[in-house]
């Protein structure tokens, strides 16, 4: 069993910047492939970003390349989710994924056995 646990969601204003985390039970968070997503009220849960075992491999949804940056730290079995140029319509809880013993980046929520309880972003215009 996977345990995560999402912080750093808050209010903040258009174009400002914030750092979600996301902190993982195991002593295998190495083999783990991770993601971020987010749900908007009244709409499905979205791929935000995604990051591979390793940490070397990462994969973005259009929406938010270029702003968005996805990492890890194995050894803190934490990864991150760094948000510059924030927009409102990034306004949403974000959930973190977990996928044990894939090595590889996974962006359809399906692929994901593991969830976060989610964290809330709101973005003020």
């Amino acid at each position: 069993q996977v345990q995560l646990v999402e912080s750093g969601g808050g209010l903040v204003q258009t174009g400002g910047s914030l750092r979600l985390s996301c902190a993982a039970s195991g002593r295998t968070f190495s083999s783990y492939a991770m993601g971020w997503f987010r749900q908007a009220p009244g709409e499905e849960r979205k791929f935000v970003a995604a990051i591979s075992a390793s940490g070397g491999k990462t994969y973005y949804a259009d929406s938010v390349k270029g702003r968005f940056t996805i990492s890890r730290d194995n050894a803190k079995n934490t990864i991150h989710l760094q948000m510059n140029s924030l927009k409102p319509e990034d306004t949403a809880v974000y959930y973190c994924a977990a996928q044990p013993g894939f090595a590889g980046v996974l962006t359809r929520k399906e692929s994901y056995n593991y969830w976060g309880q989610g964290t809330q972003l709101t973005v003020s215009s």
